[in-house]
C-alpha cells in the first residue's frame, strides 16, 4: 500500500480555542430605567430637596386643613381672649405651652395665665396664642399662608406663559422683532416693582388683584432672558434645521423640537422665582400696601405683631417660621431639581 504524501506534524491537542470559556455564557441584558425614574433617584438623593418637597407638602396641607380644624375664623373677634399666649393640648401637661407668659411690670416679672381668670377659659385653646384683638392667631397663620401659596402659583403661570413665550418669540426670530421687544423689557425692567404696585394701588383697590396684577406686569422678565438665550443656543441645531427642511413650521420648531430640550432650564428658573415672588409679597404686605385687614397674609402678620415683639413676642413666631420654611423649602428643592435634571451644573 501506498503511503500518504503528506502527513501532519500537528495534532488536536495543539491548538486551542480563544475565547472557548465564555462559550457558554449568557449576556445579561438590564432593564433600562425610564426618565422620570431616574429623575426621582436623582432627587431623592439629595436630601435638601426631600426635606424641601415634605416642607412644602406639610405647609399646603396645613394651608387648606389649619383654618378648618382650629374652629376659629379668621377675622373672628373674641371678646376677654386678646394677647393670650399659646395653649396646646397634651403638650400643656408638661409645662409647656399651658398658657402662661411671663410679663415684664415696673415692680419686676409676672408670671400670668388669662385661660386661669377668663369665663370658659378652661375648655379654650389657642395653638399659636391670639392677636391685640383676640383673633385665634393659628387660623390667621394659615390663612396667610395660603396667600402666599397663591402668589407662588401665580409666579409659575405667569412665568411659564408671558415670560418663557416672550423670550422664545424674541429668540427665535432674532433681528427687528428682537430688538424691539427686548428694549421693551429693558424700559419695564427699568421701572421698580414698589412703584409698579403703589401706581396700581392708586388705581386699583388694595388686595389680591393688584399684587396679581403687579406680578403679573414685571415678573416674568427673569424667565423671558433665560428662554431667549436658550433659544439663541439652540435655534441653528442640526435637528432644528433637519425639521426646517422638511417643512416644520415655526410654532412646531419652537413648541416640539426646541421646548422640550430647554424645558428642564425654563423649570429651574421657575423653581427659584417662587420664593422672590413670596418675599414680594409678604415684603408689600410688611409696608402697609398688600392685603387689606382683615384678611391675613404671612408679610401682613410680621407688620401687624412686630408692633408687640417686646411684650407678646409669640405673636411673631409663626408667621416668621412658615414664612422661612416656605421660602427655604422652594430653594431646595429647585436646586435639586437643578442638580437633577442639569447634573453637569455640579461642575460649573
Amino acid at each position: 500500500m501506498d503511503k500518504p504524501l503528506y502527513r501532519s506534524i500537528h495534532s488536536l491537542d495543539d491548538f486551542a480555542f480563544i475565547g472557548q470559556e465564555n462559550v457558554n455564557v449568557i449576556d445579561e441584558v438590564y432593564e433600562e430605567d425610564s426618565f422620570w425614574k431616574e429623575l426621582v433617584k436623582r432627587i431623592v438623593k439629595n436630601k435638601g430637596s426631600v426635606f424641601g418637597f415634605i416642607m412644602i407638602t406639610v405647609i399646603v396641607f396645613m394651608a387648606l386643613m389649619g383654618p378648618v380644624i382650629s374652629g376659629y375664623d379668621y377675622d373672628e373677634q373674641i371678646v376677654g381672649h386678646e394677647s393670650m399666649a399659646p395653649r396646646i393640648p397634651v403638650l400643656e401637661n408638661f409645662g409647656i405651652f399651658d398658657g402662661s407668659e411671663t410679663l415684664k411690670t415696673s415692680t419686676g416679672d409676672l408670671l400670668v395665665n388669662k385661660y386661669e381668670t377668663i369665663e370658659g377659659g378652661e375648655d379654650a385653646y389657642h395653638w399659636f396664642g391670639t392677636d391685640v384683638l383676640g383673633r385665634d392667631l393659628f387660623t390667621r397663620t394659615w390663612e396667610g399662608t395660603r396667600i402666599s401659596l397663591y402668589i407662588a402659583l401665580v409666579a409659575v403661570i405667569v412665568d411659564v406663559l408671558i415670560g418663557m413665550t416672550y423670550g422664545m418669540v424674541s429668540g427665535y426670530y432674532g433681528g427687528k422683532v428682537d430688538n424691539v421687544m427686548q428694549r421693551s423689557v429693558e424700559v419695564l425692567n427699568g421701572i421698580p416693582n414698589l412703584v409698579v404696585v403703589t401706581l396700581l394701588i392708586i388705581v386699583l383697590k388694595p388686595g389680591l388683584m393688584s399684587i396679581t396684577l403687579a406680578i403679573a406686569i414685571t415678573g416674568w422678565i427673569g424667565m423671558s432672558r433665560v428662554s431667549r438665550a436658550s433659544m439663541l443656543k439652540l435655534k441653528e441645531s442640526e435637528y432644528v434645521l433637519a425639521a426646517k427642511t422638511m417643512g416644520a413650521k415655526d410654532m412646531t420648531l419652537m413648541y416640539k423640537e426646541i421646548l422640550p430640550n430647554i424645558f428642564s432650564q425654563l423649570l429651574i428658573m421657575s423653581m427659584f422665582s417662587i420664593p422672590n415672588a413670596i418675599f414680594t409679597e409678604a415684603f408689600l404686605a410688611f409696608v402697609g400696601i398688600g392685603i387689606p385687614v382683615p384678611m391675613a397674609s404671612l408679610g401682613s402678620l410680621i407688620s401687624e405683631n412686630f408692633k408687640s415683639l417686646t411684650t407678646h413676642f409669640y405673636m411673631i413666631i409663626p408667621p416668621v417660621v412658615v414664612l422661612a420654611l416656605l421660602m427655604l423649602s422652594f430653594n431646595l428643592l429647585a436646586d435639586g431639581l437643578r442638580d437633577a435634571l442639569d447634573p453637569t451644573m455640579k461642575e460649573v
